[in-house]
């Protein structure tokens, strides 16, 4: 696995990680610390001086105001640099203004907690971090140094010494630039309550999705029940009508049968789509015997073994069911098995499912199959997913969706 930050690198290949960007990456990291601190230090000083020099009077506000804003500039500075000892970087917490103009921009900026926890890791950056980022940088290089000027038979010693904590200095530089970058992290990553609105917006997107194409598959077949398949059955009973005004031994006839066996094989056909679209038997008799009906005209021999306590809650029933379908087509289409299960059982409010197959294995959901398709409607479910798949098989599909019965 590529490491994505500093440590990783560094605890999972001590040696290669020598010849690796990552020691240079952390020393810029640390290099940049000691600038941006020493900045940080002449912003929040001057502010702060000039603020409370002019406090006796209102304009002493702003420059305190100010020193609060700046740190918002040293935490996005902190943001970017973080990248240099770890990959997966963080996002911008702070949320749009509220309106136009700077009054509303500060308004929002004054009253979000991440302005708040960027304003105290700004004043520890500027108090200790960047003091701590000079004192190991001068340990590493600027005693070796030191120790390297005059060597001669008293000294020698202390030379040894300044070499090996030269050579030391990669492990030294890098463990402390990921101990930096754990704290910038703590401090300057959104929260969960920050991200909570944005994440239940984007959940409910989902859901007002996953409902949508359900209307719209109830829509279709709608369609095809009463438009295409009536037209076909009229299109029969007329063909019928003509073979009663044919003469007997008519060579039309056998053209006759012909159009009309090909006429009874796309009914079947629009009424496997029908069915598949939205299967009677759910509707009637519920998810057990909707999954039943399917896997009887399966392909792939499959074992049902689902036991409910009751019926699930119309919308979720219909979810369910066609993540089943979706998972036993996978099966069909990719798993090269002989056998197939459906085993599901109710744990109180949550709903257990295992699909498996003695396939050939290899199932990933990070390669883009139909996994991904399972995961997607899972997470409108608010459910989640476990797939075990070694290559040459047996797979494994473990779902967990919460429910509640009728």
């Amino acid at each position: 696995m590529r490491p994505r930050t500093a440590w990783q690198a560094m605890a999972q290949r001590p040696l290669s990680f020598l010849t690796s960007s990552w020691p240079w990456r952390s020393l810029a990291y640390l290099v940049t610390g000691a600038v941006v601190g020493a900045a940080a230090v002449a912003v929040f000083v001057t502010g702060l001086v000039v603020g409370l020099i002019l406090l006796v009077v209102v304009v002493g506000v702003a420059p305190l105001v100010g020193v609060v804003l700046s740190s918002i500039t040293v935490a996005t500075a902190e943001r970017h640099r973080l990248r240099l000892v770890d990959l997966d970087g963080l996002p911008n917490p702070h949320r749009p203004p509220g309106g136009a103009g700077l009054r509303a921009w500060l308004s929002t900026r004054l009253t979000e907690q991440i302005t708040w926890r960027e304003l105290l890791f700004g004043l520890i950056s500027a108090a200790a971090l960047w003091w701590l980022d000079l004192l190991v940088l001068a340990f590493c290089f600027g005693l070796p140094a030191l120790t390297f000027e005059a060597i001669d038979s008293a000294t020698w010693p202390w030379a040894v010494f300044g070499a090996v904590v030269l050579l030391a200095s990669p492990y030294t530089v890098t463990s402390w630039a990921g101990a930096r970058a754990a704290l910038a992290r703590t401090f300057l990553a959104p929260r969960g309550d920050e991200l909570g609105e944005s994440l239940r917006e984007v959940h409910a997107s989902r859901v007002r999705l996953l409902d949508s194409f359900d209307a719209e598959r109830v829509r279709i077949e709608r369609d095809l029940h009463d438009g295409a398949q009536q037209r076909l059955v009229s299109l029969g009973m007329t063909l019928g009508l003509m073979r009663l005004d044919l003469p007997e031994g008519s060579p039309v006839t056998a053209r006759l049968t012909e159009a009309e066996n090909q006429l009874s094989a796309a009914h079947q056909e629009l009424r496997g789509l029908i069915r598949g679209l939205s299967p009677p038997v759910l509707a009637d008799h519920g998810l057990v015997a909707a999954v039943e009906d399917h896997a009887s005209r399966f392909p792939v021999p499959v074992t049902v073994d689902l036991q409910l306590p009751g019926r699930l809650p119309r919308q979720l029933e219909t979810n369910v069911y066609y993540l089943i379908n979706e998972a036993m087509t996978n099966i069909a289409r990719h798993s090269g098995a002989r056998s197939a299960g459906v085993h599901g059982r109710c744990h109180c409010d949550l709903l257990v499912l295992e699909i498996t197959d003695d396939g050939h294995g290899g199932a990933d959901p990070a390669a883009g199959t139909g996994l991904t398709g399972l995961a997607d409607r899972l997470t409108a479910l608010e459910g989640r997913m476990r797939v075990s798949s070694p290559v040459g098989g047996p797979t494994l599909l473990h779902v967990e969706i919460p429910c509640h019965f009728v």
